[in-house]
């Protein structure tokens, strides 16, 4: 997966840059310089995307297994809890 990242995010930069260029009406490899610094970004950008996306699905997890207990405790927990619900009722 990161393999197929870094080259998304250098696909990316690269046409980012070619595209500004073409905007603009410039010659596609006017400053080739640029066109590497885009695709370092790019690749950069990649990776860190799916870093971050992992971080957000493990601290969902975590998250979602806390709703879960406070939910066990609240409601499954204990009689007292249980009484209190159907007096109330």
């Amino acid at each position: 997966m990161p393999l197929s990242a870094t080259v998304v995010g250098a696909v990316l930069g690269l046409s980012v840059q070619l595209h500004s260029n073409a905007l603009r009406k410039l010659p596609l490899m006017r400053h080739p310089w640029e066109h590497v610094l885009a695709i370092g970004i790019g690749a950069v950008f990649g990776n860190q995307l799916v870093k971050w996306e992992a971080k957000v699905e493990e601290d969902l997890d975590k998250l979602l297994e806390k709703a879960k207990a406070a939910n066990e405790r609240r409601y499954i927990g204990s009689d007292e809890g249980q009484f209190w619900a159907i007096t109330t009722i």
